[in-house]
């Protein structure tokens, strides 16, 4: 896994703790024949991208992007009613759980109160999509999604047909601003099986 340049001591500490938690994740993934906490993987990959897509990225987007889900195993969804608002007070709940976590990593590290509310704010999603690092970050998102998840994900609904993927994949896809899907198209590792689907929706909604 590729790592950033170093901003300085509190960049590297602030990285080092974000991975420390995730290396807890007591669910394991193989990856290229080795086993990886799920999270710290998930975290790992999500660097790795952002150096890809956006290799000048600013010092917040690249803490932002490497505690996007920070301990998320801790906050489980069926703790939540299995239904549309459970699914969202869960959603909720986890970012500002994330968002906390990373700040209290982040003082501890020796940052200051601005930097920490603005890793904060890209963590939550509380700053709008004219923000142009919350655009990258939600663009970042989708991209390791489609390249690392997107294939497993349809491994797991048999029962979905092609309308009801390229449904999903539209939802998706609407995420991602006009850069974000050149992205998608010029930085990520498409599953090769899925790629004739992706292409069509992207040509149906005129984003290709």
């Amino acid at each position: 896994m590729q790592d950033f340049p170093q901003f300085g001591p509190a960049f590297s500490r602030a990285m080092m703790a974000f991975d420390a938690r995730n290396a807890q994740d007591p669910n394991r993934v193989v990856f290229n024949g080795a086993e990886y906490a799920k999270e710290l993987l998930y975290a790992q990959r999500m660097s790795d991208m952002l150096a890809r897509y956006l290799p000048e990225a600013s010092e917040a987007l690249q803490l932002a992007a490497r505690c996007q889900h920070i301990e998320r195993w801790t906050i489980s969804r069926a703790s939540y009613p299995m239904t549309r608002p459970g699914y969202h007070q869960w959603r909720k709940n986890l970012k500002a759980y994330h968002a906390q976590l990373a700040g209290e990593l982040m003082q501890e590290a020796g940052y200051d109160e601005g930097m920490i509310k603005r890793v904060a704010q890209l963590v939550s999603k509380d700053a709008s999509l004219a923000d142009g690092e919350m655009q990258a970050l939600e663009n970042l998102i989708v991209m390791v999604f489609v390249e690392y998840y997107l294939e497993e994900f349809v491994g797991q609904h048999p029962e979905y047909d092609v309308p009801k993927w390229k449904d999903i994949l539209r939802k998706t896809l609407r995420k991602v601003s006009p850069e974000g899907h050149q992205g998608l198209l010029t930085k990520v590792n498409l599953p090769q099986a899925l790629v004739p689907l992706i292409q069509e929706v992207m040509r149906e909604e005129g984003w290709l």
